[in-house]
This record gives structure tokens, C-alpha cells and sequence, in this order.
């Protein structure tokens, strides 16, 4: 079942309201959680309930095993790398058993050899690679001993399947989530109030924004080598705000979802367009992954406390973990590596150039004046989005061939296709640019409709003008249904 699909507006009213009918238990409340859960999950292919039901089960288990075992820290170890590689082993079944096949045996007949090996013909369950992670990040905190193992099996399915964040994120902790689940929740009119808002922005960045993108990315990708240096580049452009509209979208719709229900998410997404550099863009943009690689892969492997070049190559394997995260391809692969060396790079220079611009702050006026600042951030800004959209080139390509036939493309400036032609292009740019706009001037807030209530804004019946006009977008100007890009992983 999908956030913008017809059957999700009667499900979520119907959830809502028996969820509160049982507000007086909270293990009543976790059960009809996990019910609703496996039923929005199951809609896609009930067969997919199998998999999320064994890592759940095996997941809760090795808990209990690690706290039985305690002060045997060989047990404990063998329990945890146990789950780790039942979890890690279904995941790379499902989603990367073809992948490697088809490159060893490529390998072997590079060097002579022949290799027939089988492959599989496998339904990649959606949301696999979210849900696999949030349970090993409860397996890894216990034998951490961050958190105690819970025994309240109800609540402990509920906090892996929990649907508003089940099949594209947050990426929830255990140390965050679980402790909501065991605890009352109390309905709280404000909370839920807001919740409808960032649900609707959530809406309207995927519906207006994001799917009017994906028309016109679409057909510029249909024929690269067709398109002139400007369309490419334009198509390059929308696409990065497409997968920003579509997967930020989806995190307000779920985090606003889920403040209905008295919960609270993370926030997963901090206006990562307007980053100051590659690094700064990854504190800002899917923060509930690059969280969970930086605490389970990048420190475990000695983060920044070590010599320049281990650094660097901790960096670059969690940049790679995080491409191949993405998918089963070499162009996942790559778009991990390429942001990988890019920090590196900045990480470099960074520590080259921090003392000259300390001695230079000290003794140029200049430097320290308001609007130096802003003109630094200004043009750090316009330095780190094309990087970042360049990237997204290699994300969206299908193979490595279609990538190299359009990045090659826009170092074609000697022709000239109109770009007029692609009449659904100039809704994208209008429907991007004013998305960036509200944005910026809403930076600081939680949710571009959380409005201060200062000005005219203070008045009742402009919020709600606002709004009307909003949804009456949605009803009468979206296009075309797209699935959300990140249910692929």
C-alpha cells in the first residue's frame, strides 16, 4: 500500500480511530500496530510478510540470547554475529545474489574460464533494506549493552514494522523507537494537528513537485544522445529535485504520520540543497543512514582517530557501503565512491587550508563582516549542488553506458534542442523553484508549513487559506502517480 494511493486514505482514518479506542492498553494499541502494519505491507505481496516476520522473530531472540548470556562474551559475540549474518544473509539473497553471480562469472571468463552459475529469480521485497537495518541496530546496541533486551514481543514487532517509516525510512533506533513502543502514549491534539501539516507539505513536495519531475526526467532519459548539452542539464537538475521531493516528501509524510498515533521519528531530511559543501549535504540529506554508517561502520573501523590514509579509506568503504545500500549496481557503487573520494577530498583540504584562514581571519577585517559570510556561504552553496547533481547522473543511469552517453552529452554545446518542446519541463522548473524558495524562507523550521505565527501569518484564516489552496493543488494539479523512487530499496 503506497502513501498516495486510494486504498491508504481509508486505511489511516480506520487505524487512527481504533488505535485511540484502545488508548487505555498500550500492548492492545502495539498489537492493532503490528496488525495494520502487516496488513499495509502485505499489500504489495503477501509473501514478503515471511521475511519481515523470520527477521523480527530471529532479531527479538538474539536479545533475549545476549542477555541470558551475560558475562560470556564468547557467546555473546557468536549470538550477535549469528543474527547479523542470518540478516545480512537473507538481505544479499534477495537483493545482491544476482549482482555477484553475474560479475564472478564475468570475472572468470575474462580469464579464460567458464562458469555457468545459477540465477535466481527472486522479488526484490520492498523496503527490505530499511527494515534489515533497523533490527540489526537493536541486535548491535544490546551486545553493546546500550539497551536491555526487551521481552515484550508485541511491542518489539511493532517497532520493526511499524508502517508509516516500514518501507522507505527513517531508519529508526532501537535506543529511540522501542522505549515509545513500551511506554502509554497519550493523544495530543497540537502534536496531531501538526503532524496533518507536514503530512500535506509531505504530499505536496511528492505529488506537485517530485511526479511533475519524473515527467519530464523521463522522457529526457528516454534518448540521452537525442537531447542537447541544456536539456541534459536541465533533466540533470530536476531529477536531483525529483528524488529530493519524492524521498524528503516521503519522510514528512511518515514522520507527520506517525505523530498521529503519539510517536515521534527522527528527522531524516534538513534542506540539503542548501549545503555548503559534500560533507555538510550528507549531515543533511537521508541523516537516518548516514547516522546508522557512521555509528555501526565508519567509528567501528576507527573513524578519524587514526593515520591520514586509514581516514581515508574508512571513508571511502562507508561511502561505498552506502552505494551498494542503494542497489544491486555499479552505478550504486560508483555514486557511493564518487561522494567518497569528494569528501576525502574536502577532508584534505579542509585541514591544509584551516590554519592559513585562521591567520587570515585574525588579521583581515574583511573576513569577519556579515556579509563576507554570507557571500562564502552563497558561493559554497553553488559549488556543492553541482557536485551533488552530477552524482545524481550516475544514481539515475541505468547502466554505466546510458551515464557515460549523458554525461558526454553535456559537453556537447554546439547543439541546440529547444527545450520548449518539452512543455511538462517549464511546470517541473516553476514547481522546483518554488520549492527551494519556501524552503529557504523555512529553513529553520521543522516543516515548511510550521508558519510563525507572526504578521499576517498570525491570523487564523490565512494559515488555513494556505492550507485549502495547498490541497486543492493536490487535488486538481498533480500528475501522473510515481512510485516513490526509494521503495526500490
Amino acid at each position: 500500500m503506497s502513501f498516495t494511493s486510494l486504498q491508504f486514505l481509508f486505511f489511516l482514518p480506520l487505524v487512527f480511530s481504533l488505535y485511540w479506542m484502545l488508548r487505555r492498553s498500550v500492548r492492545w494499541q502495539n498489537l492493532l500496530l503490528v496488525v495494520a502494519s502487516y496488513v499495509f505491507y502485505g499489500w504489495w505481496d503477501w509473501r514478503f510478510l515471511g521475511l519481515i516476520a523470520l527477521t523480527t522473530a530471529a532479531s527479538f531472540a538474539s536479545g533475549l540470547l545476549l542477555e541470558s548470556y551475560e558475562g560470556h562474551e564468547r557467546r555473546r559475540r557468536w549470538i550477535t554475529s549469528s543474527n547479523i549474518a542470518l540478516n545480512l544473509g537473507i538481505l544479499a539473497l534477495f537483493k545482491y545474489y544476482n549482482f555477484f553471480a553475474d560479475n564472478f562469472a564475468a570475472l572468470l571468463l575474462a580469464l579464460g574460464l567458464h562458469a555457468d552459475l545459477p540465477t535466481l529469480r527472486l522479488i526484490l521485497p520492498v523496503g527490505i533494506s530499511f527494515y534489515t537495518f533497523q533490527a540489526l541496530s537493536y541486535t548491535i546496541d544490546v551486545h553493546r549493552r546500550q539497551l536491555r533486551a526487551t521481552r515484550d514481543a508485541v511491542a518489539f514487532f511493532a517497532y520493526i514494522s511499524f508502517f508509516p517509516q516500514l518501507v522507505a525510512g527513517p531508519i529508526e533506533r532501537a535506543t529511540h523507537l522501542l522505549p515509545q513502543m513500551l511506554r502509554a502514549r497519550t493523544f495530543k491534539y497540537e502534536a496531531a494537528v501538526d503532524g496533518l501539516r507536514q503530512m500535506l507539505w509531505g504530499f505536496a513536495k511528492k505529488m506537485l513537485v517530485a511526479d511533475s519531475c519524473a515527467l519530464a526526467v523521463d522522457i529526457i532519459w528516454q534518448s540521452p544522445a537525442e537531447q542537447s548539452a541544456l536539456v541534459l542539464a536541465v533533466g540533470a537538475v530536476l531529477f536531483s529535485i525529483q528524488i529530493y521531493g519524492d524521498f524528503s516528501g516521503y519522510s514528512d509524510i511518515a514522520v507527520g504520520c506517525a505523530r498521529l498515533f503519539g510517536i515521534q521519528l527522527m528527522q531524516n531530511f534538513r534542506t540539503p540543497y542548501f549545503a555548503t559543501s559534500v560533507r555538510d549535504f550528507w549531515r543533511r540529506w537521508h541523516i537516518s543512514l548516514m547516522t546508522w554508517l557512521r555509528d555501526y561502520v565508519y567509528i567501528p573501523l576507527g573513524g578519524n582517530r587514526c593515520s591520514p590514509l586509514r581516514h581515508t579509506l574508512n571513508t571511502l568503504t562507508t561511502f561505498l557501503l552506502s552505494g551498494l545500500w542503494h542497489g544491486a549496481a555499479w552505478t550504486y557503487v560508483l555514486w557511493g565512491l564518487y561522494h567518497g573520494v569528494l569528501v576525502s577530498i574536502e577532508k584534505a583540504l579542509n585541514s591544509k587550508l584551516s590554519a592559513r584562514l585562521l591567520v587570515a581571519h585574525s588579521s583581515l577585517r574583511v573576513l569577519r563582516t556579515p556579509n563576507y559570510s554570507k557571500l562564502y556561504t552563497l558561493n559554497s552553496t553553488l559549488l556543492t549542488f553541482p557536485l551533488v547533481t552530477f552524482g545524481w547522473i550516475l544514481f539515475r543511469a541505468p547502466d554505466l553506458s546510458s551515464f557515460c552517453a549523458y554525461a558526454s552529452g553535456l559537453t556537447h554545446l554546439s547543439t541546440l534542442a529547444a527545450f520548449s518542446t518539452l512543455t511538462m519541463g517549464k511546470t517541473a522548473l516553476l514547481w522546483s523553484a518554488a520549492l527551494m524558495v519556501i524552503e529557504w524562507l523555512q529553513r529553520h523550521r521543522t516543516h515548511a508549513l510550521d508558519l510563525p505565527a507572526c504578521g499576517i501569518l498570525r491570523l487564523r484564516a490565512v494559515r488555513w487559506t494556505i492550507y485549502y489552496a495547498l490541497l486543492a493543488l493536490l487535488l486538481f494539479c498533480h500528475a501522473d502517480a510515481h512510485n516513490f523512487i526509494y521503495f526500490q530499496f
